[in-house]
Parts: C-alpha cells; sequence; structure tokens
C-alpha cells in the first residue's frame, strides 16, 4: 500500500500547526460535523431516552469457521496488490536535499540512504494512487460495507462508501510516499511554495522512519482487514510526519511563509459524508498529539518505539497514557444468521474503536459529549448479515468500568432518538453494551427476538 497522500487543502491544517507544537488541548476536528439535510446522520436525537435500554441476553460467541474472526477473514478479499516499481536511482533535486536535512535535525535520525523522489503531474500521481486503491478498498468489501454503515446511520443512504473515500483520497493530491518501493512521487517544483515544501517535509518524514522502523508492516495489517489497528498504526505514522513537518515549518520556515502556511487550508472535496471524512482525517490530528506527548514525555526514544511496535488501538493514540500497556478487550459477536431465519449470510464483520464510536456519536450530539462517551472504551466489534434484500447489525462494546457502559448508554440511546431504526442495552455482563440496528422494523424485531 501506499501511504495516504496529503492533501493541498488538508482540513484542519491550523489545528495541525497547534498540534505539531505538542499541545494536548482539544482542538476542533471534523467529528462535530453534521451531515447534509435529510441525511440519516442528521436526524435530531430525542431528549429523552426512547422507553428505556433494554436487557439482552447475548448468546455465546460462535466457534469455527463461523466465528467473527474467521468470517471477517473469509470476508476480506482483496485483488492482487500492484507490483511495486522499484525507486529510480537519481540525484534528489536541491530542495529535496535541503528538506532532507531540515528532517534530519528535527526527527533525530539520519536517513540511512538518499530518498528516490519522482516528480509527477497531478494526473500521474491520482494515477499511481489508483494502482493500490483497488487492492486497499476492494469494491466487494466496501460495497457492503457502505450497506453496514447505511443501516446504522453513520452515512446517508445511497451512499458508495469506496467513491467516498477516494473522492477524499485523490482531491487537490500534492505527493505521497510508497514503502514498498521507497519512492515519494511528489508535484512540486526547484521553488516550491510553502505547502510544497511542508509536504516535502511530511513525505521525507515517512521516508525517515520506513528506513528505520519499515513501514510497509502496515500491508500486513491491512491484509488482515483489522480496521481498528490499522487506523491506530496510521495515528502513529502519520502523527509523526504531521509532527515533524511542522517542526520543520516552525524551525526553518519564515515568518512569513509561516503566515501563508496557517492560511491556507481549503473545504473538504464534496461528496464525502462527515463520519468518513471524520476517519480519514483523524490520524492527522490526534495523531500529531500523540507523538508530541511522546517526545515531551521520553524523547525521540518514546516515538522511536511506537514506530517500531505501533498502538493497538486508536484509544492509545487518544489517551497516550495507554500505550503500550492498556491492550483492547477481544470482543467476539456470535452468529446470529441462522436464528433470523433461512437464507440469512454474514454481510461484514468490523471492529471499532474509541474513535470510530465518538466519529459516531459527534454526528448528533454535541462533541463535548461524545467524547467522554466513547473514553473508557475497552473493545468493540458489529457483526452485519443479509437476507439480499435486508440488513441486520448487532455492535457489541466492552467498557473499562460499569460507569464508562452507563455513559455511553445513555449517549447512544440519545443518539438513537426516535429514529426507530435501533436499539440499544446491556447483557448480564454492567460492562457490555449492545446495540441493534435494522434496515427496516420488522428486521430490527427480528433480531430483537433472538437477544430476548
Amino acid at each position: 500500500m501506499s501511504l495516504r497522500p496529503v492533501r493541498a487543502a488538508l482540513p484542519a491544517l491550523a489545528a495541525l500547526l497547534v498540534a505539531a507544537a505538542g499541545c494536548t488541548s482539544t482542538a476542533p476536528g471534523p467529528s462535530g460535523a453534521t451531515g447534509s439535510s435529510g441525511s440519516p446522520s442528521e436526524r435530531p436525537p430525542s431528549t429523552t431516552a426512547t422507553g428505556g435500554a433494554s436487557t439482552f441476553v447475548l448468546l455465546p460467541p460462535t466457534a469455527g469457521p463461523e466465528s467473527s474472526a474467521a468470517v471477517r477473514t473469509r470476508l476480506c478479499v482483496r485483488p492482487p496488490a500492484p507490483s511495486p516499481t522499484p525507486a529510480a536511482a537519481a540525484s534528489p533535486p536541491p530542495a529535496v536535499l535541503e528538506t532532507e536535512h531540515e528532517v534530519e535535525q528535527v526527527r533525530g535520525l539520519r536517513y540511512l540512504h538518499p530518498v528516490a523522489v519522482d516528480p509527477a503531474t497531478h494526473a500521474q500521481l491520482v494515477a499511481g494512487l489508483d494502482q493500490s486503491f483497488d487492492h486497499s478498498f476492494p469494491s466487494g468489501l466496501m460495497g457492503r460495507r457502505s450497506l453496514v454503515w447505511q443501516t446504522i446511520g453513520v452515512i446517508p443512504d445511497g451512499t458508495s462508501l469506496r467513491g467516498a473515500i477516494h473522492s477524499y483520497l485523490s482531491g487537490e493530491v500534492i505527493g505521497y510516499y510508497d514503502p514498498s518501493s521507497g519512492q515519494l512521487v511528489f508535484i512540486g517544483s526547484d521553488t516550491p511554495s510553502p505547502v510544497e515544501r511542508l509536504t516535502l517535509a511530511h513525505e521525507l518524514t515517512h521516508a525517515d522512519d520506513d528506513q528505520h522502523f519499515d513501514l510497509n508492516r502496515l500491508n500486513a495489517i491491512e491484509n488482515a482487514c483489522d480496521d481498528e489497528q490499522m487506523m491506530a498504526a496510521l495515528g502513529a505514522v502519520e502523527g509523526s510526519a504531521v509532527y515533524f513537518s511542522f517542526q520543520v515549518a516552525q524551525r526553518f520556515f519564515s515568518v512569513a511563509d509561516q503566515a501563508r502556511l496557517a492560511f491556507s487550508g481549503g473545504a473538504a472535496p464534496s461528496g464525502v459524508p462527515p463520519f468518513v471524512q471524520a476517519l480519514e482525517t483523524w490520524p492527522y490530528i490526534d495523531g500529531p498529539r500523540f507523538i508530541g506527548t511522546l517526545r515531551t514525555l521520553g524523547g525521540v526514544g518514546d516515538v522511536n518505539s511506537a514506530l517500531r511496535r505501533f498502538p493497538l488501538s486508536t484509544e492509545q493514540v487518544m489517551h497516550p497514557e495507554a500505550f503500550p500497556s492498556e491492550r483492547p478487550v477481544g470482543v467476539d459477536v456470535p452468529d446470529l444468521g441462522p436464528a433470523l431465519g433461512a437464507g440469512w449470510r454474514d454481510l461484514d464483520v468490523m471492529d471499532v474503536g474509541e474513535e470510530w464510536l465518538k466519529a459516531m456519536l459527534s454526528l448528533r450530539i454535541d462533541g463535548a459529549a461524545a467524547a467522554p462517551a466513547a473514553a473508557g472504551w475497552g473493545g468493540g466489534q458489529y457483526r452485519a448479515w443479509t437476507d439480499g434484500t435486508h440488513v441486520a447489525v448487532l455492535l457489541e462494546t466492552a467498557w473499562d468500568t460499569p460507569g464508562d457502559a452507563t455513559e455511553f448508554l445513555g449517549a447512544i440511546d440519545r443518539w438513537i432518538g426516535s429514529g426507530g431504526g435501533a436499539a440499544v442495552g446491556r447483557t448480564h455482563d454492567s460492562r457490555t453494551v449492545v446495540a441493534l440496528f435494522g434496515s427496516d422494523p420488522a428486521t430490527l424485531a427480528a433480531l430483537r427476538d433472538v437477544l430476548r
């Protein structure tokens, strides 16, 4: 896979300037955005609970080939990854060599060898990204997940999740670094603008990290469809690139260039739901805070440790004090397909972390309430089934304490509001909260009947 490209109009650029300075205050991000008028993500929450939370009898985890882990592996079908093109051996341009030297000074790591740089047009750059896009976001998996996320209500009905991600990643791209080939693909000039210089520093930080810590390890996480761990790993990888590239800007850019940089942000591309934007942008916002905290507390050695052994959950990135000791609780949603009736089969299985739940809650309730309601996360997973027409989803979440579970229960109950497409409740375990989602009232009722 290629690392996420840097966008010329990266949202929250001003917030990233603050994050890169190592601040730990909460900066506004796209998680608090609202959907388009009339979308499922914009249904107003009710001010009171919808009849009180239910108590569900959760069946024991399913063993063998129908376990959630086995089904996730079976559904994780990807076309072959493109064969990496060997990096071209050429002398880097002077602007690249200068930026490499600046990155070495702020990062505290010397390059093991020069970075191969491939100048490209925007069209060539997007074409290069598209070569790995089908592998990273396969149409079958993304099509099924689109249906599940629509049923949950985090993206509007009819949204193509794959199309939305492609729109986000390809819009106004400046450059990217490919760990598979060790090559930096970049749109720039001999006299780069402040944004182009920042992009160079970002991608050259990736290259420096890759030469020392082998960022190609991300491929194994992606290929296993371990979405929560992948998101956490990107928090460390992109966090390092954002943090140290802005250190370059603060140390080596003129005051005028810093000012131009601070006002160079732009709007997100159209057609990208707020929930997708929040997840795609998250590594660039919480990631640098994570890296900045590690560097402040333990120096570059602690930063290197986070790249040598990636965080396991978004919780560890959002709360650096949880890294590396606080490991996620394994959640294994049982197979309810046979109990739902003939013809029901698995549609999708996904581990969901604290950031996923925070972004979900922020769509309908105040962001100041969403963040603490998602904190205390211990583990989470949804599993979805379909009979070809209808969709049923069970989201199981584990929490550090009964109080954390109660806070999340109240928040997601308000989030469901009066929409009528979901139900929420506890199980026999006071630290477990279960939410049910159905594509229609009859499907939701059938799912509830299975868990009575």
